[in-house]
């Protein structure tokens, strides 16, 4: 079986990788292969045409393939909450959680990842138009790309763009090489409470595997709450997946990563997540319709999560 996901280098969507390292999925008797398919629609239209079995990605995300949710499950949580980060040149000076340094600046973000950036924008008064903020593709960037956070710090540093909204990796390489200073990390507290649930990384599957195979979904929900729980034990763990999947200097970063973000890891789907989510969505235009809680997740895995 194949899980795609649109960014290796990276803790956005490192449970799905861990499982696979670590062999949480052999475990439950599943043989599943890592794909990287960038940006993150690309691997939602791979498993839509049943080139892939799996997707570990943004739930919002969802959407680009799957219309109204049509077709499509979330089945675990990978982690609680929106979990990119705002990243401004240290040169401008910006003071933590103050977005209004966004303004009349050029911010590089990968497709849909842009959604989440535009809504914390807009829920923080900031008007994309008036106050001339755009919101960019990293220069550059083509085809598969395995780690877009440091490509998109390298941008800042190269004077290319005047921020990222990119995940934690690049995040941290821009902090400690001293170009980028972090504005908002909205899961440790920062722009409006609700954004918190405008996203999450999921693992997504289709409406037919659960059908045809609800067993093997379950095993790959059980891997999931098990890789979880065992980077919670020890998570040192983190740098055996590390030294396998990342170059040398992102490897050395990944196993504090992990531990800031261990609070996190929890494989609920909650109501309140999904109600949040479809607000937004529907704020972006991007979600017409009231969709149900039980019409995004596939419910009967629920007992599943807490393991």
């Amino acid at each position: 079986m194949k899980l795609a996901i649109p960014d290796k280098i990276s803790p956005s969507y490192f449970i799905a990788e861990a499982a696979v390292e670590l062999g949480f999925f052999k475990a439950e008797g599943l043989e599943v292969t890592l794909e990287l398919i960038y940006p993150v629609d690309k691997a939602y239209e791979a498993l839509r045409d049943g080139a892939i079995d799996f997707v570990g990605g943004a739930a919002h995300a969802v959407l680009s393939a799957f219309p109204d949710f049509k077709g499509a499950k979330l089945i675990a949580a990978q982690s609680q909450g929106m979990y990119w980060f705002l990243v401004m040149r240290a040169d401008l000076g910006a003071k933590r959680g103050d977005l209004s340094v966004v303004k009349g600046r050029t911010i590089g973000a990968a497709p849909w990842v842009n959604t989440g950036l535009r809504g914390l924008l807009n829920a923080a008064g900031i008007d994309l138009d008036r106050d001339k903020v755009t919101i960019a593709p990293v220069p550059g960037i083509l085809g598969t790309v395995p780690n877009f956070g440091v490509m998109a710090a390298r941008a800042v540093q190269d004077g290319k763009l005047d921020g990222f909204w990119a995940n934690g990796m690049g995040a941290e390489v821009a902090v400690r090489e001293g170009f980028g200073t972090v504005v908002a990390d909205v899961r440790r507290g920062d722009g409006p409470k609700a954004c918190f649930n405008y996203t999450e990384p999921t693992i997504a599957t289709t409406d037919a595997l659960i059908a045809r195979s609800p067993d093997t979904v379950a095993a790959a929900v059980r891997a999931i709450v098990k890789t979880q729980a065992a980077l919670k034990q020890d998570v040192s763990r983190a740098g055996e997946v590390g030294k396998r999947l990342f170059p040398a200097e992102e490897a050395a970063l990944i196993v504090e990563l992990i531990r800031r973000d261990l609070p996190f890891y929890d494989a609920t789907i909650s109501r309140e997540f999904i109600a949040g989510m479809t607000a937004f969505l529907r704020s972006q235009n991007i979600l017409k319709n009231d969709v149900a809680y039980e019409q995004i997740v596939a419910t009967q895995f629920a007992p599943l999560w807490k393991g």
